[in-house]
């Protein structure tokens, strides 16, 4: 398909402006020059050029059939097509009709026939020199390090006519996605050795193993992976239902996914064309070993910096406190400064301008050029700083100075750190004046919001090549105990008490319990624990038992334990829980979720009163060592409850990390069986944490998929 020596046009038209005269017209610009043939029963001919009346009439099996017909003739044109073994195929059209994705599906799939769509733009393969769209793109479109697939062919078309500098190896409009999906065209784009940028927009995960295999990939050659998703919200996966009929996976599922192999999740548009220009750009800055703060490739491999932050230059005090506010919401470091630089900074500064980062520079505005470049130098010279920002607003100069982007230039000379503009308003930037300094490799990163998250990407990444990513080995399997519990639970739902043995069995510290249906089994249950004890409901069918009323904490004597239990067996049922009191400290939720395309996923979050207060929680993959599990949660707002606040002692970091692993561990040897898993809560104290209580969902049949939709046009009888 994307790199096709012979390609049919199906639908080819000579009428102007037509999706079929268009498509004739792209595929013209190849500079790989395909064996192009015409079909279209209307015509004997399309300017000169013989049109076939259908693809049994061609001379050859082609590489590649583009179809732009309509949806009524799509099913009877794609079995045409494999018919006479065409090798791969793009749709344009919709393909809407009561199955009629299904069968188009089944007879691709049953041919051996790849497909981009239905409801695509199509490809354009750069590095190779094949455009495969019916819709007017740049020619040429701009070379560059860029590996772009997408579903939206609305963000294919605006990425391809961006003014910003980066440029493509190949960008795929995949559309629906009834055959071909995403990773399928990313692994080809890693094949290509001009690629050292992955981006992707996706609004759905299909074959989820397959995107997973290309990520690790990605990853284990230090390539950097974009990533820009929708259906975050309930109401964003029902619109993306709606356009294009996709199963849209949640948020959790996105995140478990890059926090795996390392993918950097992007906002919005803007955020991904200022991410993107950074690193094409930065990557063209390697190779100068012998330049003060040698910076290595921050952008596609290569030595990493010992600098982990930011350092931004400064021509307003109010601007310099804007990015210093904004800065801290988008979580971007500013590097500390040594005595050394400091100083350096002091000698060109104005009096009364303080040495510092952010660096406000502008006092009487005496020879901006000299010092600006000083600032700048001097600021990337810093062991501390990974990158450098002149943080102005780049607008025309009507009278002429052009002291930034000579500063910015000599500036450049002197390292090879990362080094950009952070402008504040895009519609306020100087184009010629930005358009020079990308052309030198210097990025203008084009709001101030999106450009620090641009440059916090880089940041991070940097400190990943320089060995701060977590480590460790997964503990290897237990064949016994899994195989003792995989039986236990295929038998049935598992009593509470069975529950806590399973997680002690895995190694998660959980409460002393026995089950009981009887009174004399309580007495004698809670006589062998030892008082104080708590009573719960274990009957089937009742998820949250403090909701019903069906839990009974710090029970000190047979007689309280006696009544409490007559009242829940008369209200709820006689199957009950005793278990020991646990110690009091923070509580966590630690559970396991099931995502229709990625499987299992660990969730971890605030436990107790405070879960919907934080309700931020951290999502991932397993398998997990305990330094993954660390770091999982380092970042969350709740990890603040384990550290110790208000008087309250610390938490076991290291033993809460450990127990999420071991639950990690539970969830990969049992998951088959499991739709659902939660502790809550796991009570986290300073000797370790424990688990209070547990609840299990027996897996479900499996669900069904939806494919997506798009519309196009077509001249076609």
């Amino acid at each position: 398909m994307l790199e096709a020596r012979s390609v049919v046009l199906v639908g080819a038209s000579p009428r102007p402006g037509s999706l079929g005269a268009r498509m004739i017209e792209e595929v013209s610009k190849s500079p790989s020059r395909p064996r192009t043939y015409l079909v279209n029963p209307r015509y004997g001919d399309i300017g000169g050029v013989r049109c076939y009346p259908g693809l049994a009439e061609l001379p050859e099996p082609v590489d590649l059939a583009l179809l732009a017909v309509p949806d009524a003739a799509l099913e009877a044109q794609v079995r045409a097509a494999a018919a006479a073994r065409a090798r791969s195929a793009v749709i344009f059209g919709s393909a809407v009709g009561a199955g009629l994705r299904e069968r188009i599906a089944a007879i691709a799939r049953d041919a051996g026939l790849a497909v981009c769509g239905a409801g695509c733009m199509g490809f354009v393969n750069v590095a190779r020199g094949l455009r495969a769209i019916g819709y007017q793109e740049p020619d040429p479109l701009p070379a560059g390090p860029v590996a772009l697939v997408t579903h939206s062919g609305s963000v294919f078309s605006a990425l391809l006519r961006t003014r910003r500098a980066f440029g493509f190896t190949l960008a795929v409009s995949s559309g629906q996605e009834l055959v071909t999906a995403a990773a399928a065209y990313a692994r080809y784009a890693l094949a290509l050795p001009e690629t050292k940028v992955l981006a992707l927009v996706l609004e759905a995960i299909r074959d989820a193993a397959a995107l997973r295999a290309v990520l690790a990939d990605a990853a284990a050659r230090d390539l950097p992976v974009l990533l820009l998703t929708a259906g975050s919200s309930a109401a964003s996966r029902s619109l993306v239902a709606a356009h294009s009929g996709a199963l849209a996976a949640g948020d959790g599922a996105w995140q478990a996914l890059a926090a795996a192999h390392g993918v950097h999740r992007v906002g919005d548009l803007a955020e991904l064309a200022d991410t993107l220009e950074l690193f094409s750009l930065a990557r063209r800055r390697r190779g100068r070993a012998g330049a003060p703060g040698h910076a290595g490739d921050p952008g596609g491999g290569g030595e990493a910096s010992a600098g982990s932050g930011l350092a931004t230059v400064h021509d307003s005090g109010f601007e310099r406190a804007h990015v210093a506010d904004l800065a801290v919401a988008a979580g971007v470091p500013f590097a500390p400064l040594t005595d050394k630089t400091k100083q350096r900074l002091a000698a060109v500064l104005d009096p009364g301008l303080e040495p510092g980062n952010p660096l406000d520079v502008w006092g009487t505005g005496r020879d901006p050029e000299a010092l600006f470049t000083e600032t700048l130098s001097a600021l990337a010279d810093d062991p501390g700083v990974g990158a450098v920002a002149l943080a102005v607003d780049l607008v025309p100069e009507y009278d002429g100075d052009d002291s930034y982007r000579t500063a910015l230039l000599a500036a450049a000379s002197k390292t090879s750190k990362p080094l950009a503009v952070l402008a504040s308003i895009p519609a306020a930037i100087d184009q010629e004046a930005a358009s020079q300094l990308r052309a030198v490799g210097i990025p203008v990163l084009e709001s101030t919001r999106t450009g620090l998250l641009a440059l916090r990407h880089l940041l991070a990444r940097a400190s990943t090549q320089a060995g701060a990513s977590p480590g460790g080995r997964v503990a290897p399997p237990d064949s016994a105990r899994r195989f003792r519990w995989s039986a236990a639970l295929a038998a049935g739902p598992l009593p509470a008490a069975d529950l806590f043995a399973m997680l002690r069995d895995y190694g998660i510290p959980a409460v002393a319990a026995r089950s009981a249906a009887t009174l004399d089994e309580v007495l004698e249950a809670a006589a062998g624990l030892g008082y104080p004890v708590a009573l719960k409901t274990d009957e089937q069918g009742i998820p949250h038992k403090s909701d019903v009323g069906g839990v009974r904490l710090g029970i000190t004597a047979p007689a309280g334990l006696a009544a409490a239990y007559r009242d829940l067996s008369a209200r709820l049922g006689p199957r009950v829980t005793i278990t020991g009191m646990a110690p009091s400290g923070p509580e966590l939720i630690l559970g396991m979720s099931r995502d229709p395309a990625l499987g299992p996923l660990i969730v971890v979050g605030a436990g107790g009163i405070l879960a919907e207060y934080l309700s931020d929680r951290a999502v991932a993959l397993p398998p997990l060592t305990p330094s993954a599990a660390a770091a999982l949660i380092a970042g969350q707002r709740f990890a603040r409850l384990l550290t110790g606040f208000r008087g309250h002692p610390a938490t076991d970091l290291a033993a809460v990390a450990a127990a999420m692993a071991a639950f990690s561990a539970l969830v990969t040897d049992l998951a088959e069986h499991l739709d659902a898993f939660d502790i809550n809560p796991l009570i986290c104290t300073p000797a370790g944490p424990v688990a209070v209580d547990a609840l299990t969902v027996p897996t479900a049949p499996p669900r069904g998929r939806i494919r997506s939709d798009n519309s196009r046009s077509s001249d076609w009888r």
